[in-house]
């Protein structure tokens, strides 16, 4: 069993291995008191006032407490990370971390807007953590991608992945939690799909074309195919043979 769940853990690609990697860490970390989850949440005056530029990342890396909802977050997290880097970003490892880059960009910003706008700015003061949103923005991204691949759920009902995200906020609603986490990640999903893949299609303009600083940070030797010259794979024409 231990050598399996290993050899799993092995197989995943780089992306998906580090960030769960570094989410268990932290999150067990903080359940043993080790770290203190008051050193981690987003908070704009600490981060703008006293440099602490490490919350930026940091909230994204806490799932609360232990329990049934971080290991249902935890499945979450290492399925459809792995499933868009394995398929949909195959080869493109900087284009898939310039991805999480965005939605956590995109998801930051929100909450910090959020936070100045009356009537919902209470709301939004309670979203300290955004690891939730941004596991979720990823269950959008490739839900889109695969809008036909038929799913159940706990084999009550089946559906197709299309409605997947839509599924799980109203499953997230009839639990009592709050609906801001997931609706959050689809709007930052949906702000990706949007400038990725319809944007492009409409104007021919990619406006999310991966920096090359970050290309650099994952370069990936490129497969260069060798063509000799002068090789012929078949009968030479008739006419160059009746030339000779």
């Amino acid at each position: 069993m231990a050598q399996a769940v290993e050899e799993w853990y092995k197989q995943m690609p780089i992306i998906t291995r580090s960030y769960l990697t570094a989410a268990i860490v932290t999150t067990i970390g903080c359940s043993l008191d080790i770290i203190s989850p008051y050193n981690l949440y987003l908070n704009p005056r600490l981060v703008m006032k006293q440099y602490q530029f490490w919350r930026l990342v940091t909230n994204f890396l806490y799932f609360r407490k232990m329990d049934l909802d971080f290991l249902f977050h935890m499945f979450f997290l290492a399925r459809y990370c792995k499933l868009l880097e394995e398929n949909s970003f195959r080869g493109r490892t900087a284009d898939f971390f310039y991805m999480l880059l965005f939605g956590a960009s995109v998801l930051t910003g929100i909450v910090l807007v959020g936070g100045m706008i009356p009537y919902v700015s209470e709301s939004f003061a309670r979203i300290i953590f955004l690891s939730n949103s941004l596991t979720f923005m990823m269950v959008y991204v490739w839900s889109k991608q695969n809008p036909f691949i038929h799913m159940s759920f706990l084999g009550l009902f089946t559906f197709t992945a299309a409605y997947l995200p839509w599924v799980l906020l109203g499953f997230s609603i009839l639990v009592g939690a709050s609906p801001w986490v997931d609706l959050l990640g689809m709007i930052a999903g949906h702000a990706y799909y949007f400038l990725e893949d319809v944007y492009p299609r409409m104007t021919g303009r990619r406006p999310l074309k991966t920096p090359s600083f970050i290309k650099a940070l994952f370069a990936e030797e490129a497969v260069v195919v060798a063509q000799p010259g002068n090789v012929r794979f078949a009968a030479p024409p008739a006419e160059e043979l009746h030339q000779d």
